[in-house]
């Protein structure tokens, strides 16, 4: 799981191949609007899975989208599953000394039953976190392409494959507000629930 770098909407130059009409802007004026994409990959099934938000990259964004990933699971799935482990970067959005995000994955657990162990890249190393890999195939498969709105951009990351597995992609528009964090004294309840097996992991 990971969140990657914005994605500007406009008429901007991609590099890559040129695709049809490919003239460009320079300059990042007049930028429409500007989407950050958070990809969850499933291992076990090579199923990928992305959401655009048009909003800030936030922990409730991220723990939104992973609540929404798991609600698009089948029964079957939701019930074979006894533990979700996730890897991830340590950035200051879903780290493991980020208040509001332990405090929303403390809760998602509570709510589905399921224990959640996070494991953590050290710093420099999330290279290795296959998400990462899933991030360089779409921007191959869409370098030299406009992204000059918001239906071209899913459009387009719906139509890549992972192992010859196109990915579930969704577009969201909720405003997320930054810096929410929780106070020593709110974080006691939430610590009772955690298991830090060292400075990268946490359970």
């Amino acid at each position: 799981m990971d969140c990657r770098s914005t994605v500007k909407i406009g008429d901007f130059s991609r590099g890559g191949k040129t695709r049809g009409d490919n003239k460009a802007g320079d300059h990042d004026f007049g930028c429409k609007e500007k989407f950050v994409p958070c990809g969850i990959l499933d291992e076990d099934t090579d199923r990928l899975y992305i959401n655009f938000g048009n909003s800030y990259k936030t922990s409730d964004f991220i723990v939104d989208t992973l609540e929404d990933r798991w609600s698009g699971l089948n029964f079957q799935e939701q019930q074979n599953t006894e533990l979700i482990q996730l890897k991830t970067d340590n950035g200051p959005e879903s780290s493991g000394v980020r208040t509001q995000f332990l405090n929303r994955m403390v809760d998602f657990s509570g709510d589905i039953g399921i224990p959640i162990r996070l494991l953590y890249y050290p710093p420099y190393h999330s290279k290795y976190n296959p998400i990462e890999r899933c991030r360089g195939v779409l921007e191959i498969h869409w370098n030299g392409t406009k992204l000059t709105d918001c239906e071209t951009m899913p459009g387009w990351a719906g139509n890549m494959t992972w192992k010859g597995v196109k990915p579930v992609v969704k577009v969201t528009r909720k405003i997320y507000k930054k810096g929410i964090a929780l106070s020593k004294a709110a974080m006691r309840p939430v610590e009772k629930y955690l298991r830090r097996d060292s400075p990268y992991n946490v359970t």
